[in-house]
């Protein structure tokens, strides 16, 4: 991946479990399950199944549509499965670090699956290397693997909740043994990860979304810092620590999770309907027509427009069918991808003053475009609102986000980033709104947006080294 052309925050990762007592198909199950997940990420998508004796594993490059069909599907036989789908974040995108991993060990086989990323997985991994393990990807989650593995003579319990002592950042993860699913969730919440349902089968996964898809029903959120262990005996909550705190990653609300999506009892699409509310309070504006930029700043266009009583409108058509725009050549070549990934109508943007609304903006050359667009189609006037503060500082925490020097928001002032993007004028909504969005339910990880992380990051802990 070249970072360089990154122009968005990316997804991070997806993960669907289920376990059954019942003879079901579990891998057509996990198959839709990764299907709803797929906003989450492209890159690759995998499947591991197991029988009670045996575990089958299938994973590939591509989409889910792509990756699975129904000859390779019918070969993952089995009453539980675990399944991933990929952005990689810590890792290059390639086949050796698909998700699942599926090891043998100790007691027999294992399969696991990671939304996250940790901090520390480079000291863990080089402490690893050093006591003999050896390493085939480069991505964090055999770091988890083999920590497992090696406590394996404690039973895979012991050994789960141990290596989730020495772990440190952010992690959702689905494990599966030949009779265990077992689901574990950082101590700050940052990625989410539910608990659901369909008839006696229970299933874990990042977004309630997927629950749906296989109607199934959604019993509750994992817990911070909670252990879930499902087995003929039903479900086993381990909570191994009393210092968590729910601080979820708020660009979950902002735009990473399915709108149909409920984590930690917010309802996406009505976070986002709140915001563009509360960002027409604050930065209001006389207009004609009111555009979200496809999908995830629709809802807060829609806010906006009942706020304000200006009329919402479709601003620009997405064509559905075209890959990720940051993986052209050049920078040249990216921002004229924008063109073909979004097309402005013309028809309702036409001699009027537009306000355009956003759920961010990262480097700022993708929110120029738009605007370029919006006044070579006729618009008189483009007011660009943004329904998430300015973004400043990196995620260390499993988003794919560009170094700080490259954040447009980190650089300049919002007048600068006004003449960068050109639009007439520029608001964001405050810290203070975007809370008020989600209900001041609990506390949330709002790193990106103060430089105040959960955890402390890579550079924190190489400070507090420095000072010892």
């Amino acid at each position: 991946m070249n970072i360089e052309n990154v122009d968005k925050f990316k997804e991070e990762c997806g993960v669907f479990g289920i376990y059954s007592n019942e003879n079901i198909n579990a891998a057509s199950i996990t198959y839709y399950g990764l299907y709803a997940l797929q906003h989450r990420g492209q890159e690759s998508a995998g499947i591991v199944t197991s029988d009670g004796t045996n575990l089958s594993c299938y994973k590939d490059m591509g989409l889910v549509c792509d990756v699975f069909n129904e000859e390779n599907i019918s070969k993952l036989t089995g009453n539980a499965a675990i399944g991933h789908v990929r952005y990689s974040t810590t890792g290059s995108s390639c086949a050796e670090n698909a998700q699942p991993i599926l090891t043998k060990y100790k007691l027999g086989s294992m399969a696991i699956a990671h939304n996250g990323n940790l901090v520390n997985a480079d000291v863990i991994r080089e402490l690893l290397e050093d006591c003999g393990c050896v390493f085939h990807t480069s991505i964090d989650t055999e770091v988890i693997l083999n920590l497992i593995a090696r406590g394996a003579r404690k039973g895979i319990e012991n050994a789960v909740f141990d290596a989730v002592q020495a772990i440190k950042g952010s992690f959702a993860i689905v494990i599966l043994t030949e009779d265990k699913l077992i689901g574990v969730r950082d101590p700050n919440g940052i990625r989410p990860l539910c608990i659901g349902k369909i008839n006696d089968s229970y299933i874990i996964c990042s977004e309630s979304c997927a629950l749906d898809a296989v109607s199934g029903e959604f019993l509750r959120d994992v817990n911070p810092g909670e252990i879930v262990i499902i087995d003929k005996d039903g479900l086993k909550s381990i909570n191994p620590t009393e210092r968590t705190r729910c601080a979820t990653c708020a660009f979950e609300y902002i735009y990473f999770a399915r709108p149909d999506s409920v984590i930690d009892g917010i309802n996406v699409y009505d976070s986002r309907v709140k915001a563009g509310r509360i960002l027409y309070d604050e930065c209001p504006v006389d207009a004609d027509i009111i555009v979200g930029v496809p999908d995830s700043g629709i809802a807060a266009a829609v806010g906006f427009s009942e706020a304000s009583g200006i009329p919402f409108g479709i601003g620009f058509v997405k064509n559905r069918y075209v890959g990720r725009t940051f993986i052209t050549p050049s920078q040249e070549l990216r921002e004229r991808a924008v063109s073909v990934k979004l097309n402005p109508l013309k028809v309702n943007v036409q001699g009027k003053r537009v306000v355009l609304i956003d759920d961010s903006i990262v480097r700022g050359t993708t929110s120029r475009r738009l605007v370029e667009m919006l006044r070579k189609s006729g618009a008189t006037e483009v007011h660009f609102r943004v329904s998430s503060p300015v973004v400043k500082y990196p995620c260390y925490f499993g988003i794919d986000t560009p170094y700080r020097k490259e954040l447009i928001g980190a650089n300049s002032t919002i007048e600068k980033i006004r003449e960068e993007i050109g639009s007439d004028s520029l608001g964001y909504i405050s810290m203070d709104g975007l809370l008020k969005s989600f209900g001041d339910k609990h506390d949330f990880c709002l790193g990106c947006f103060s430089g105040v992380y959960p955890v402390s990051t890579p550079i924190e802990t190489s400070k507090e080294r420095l000072e010892r």
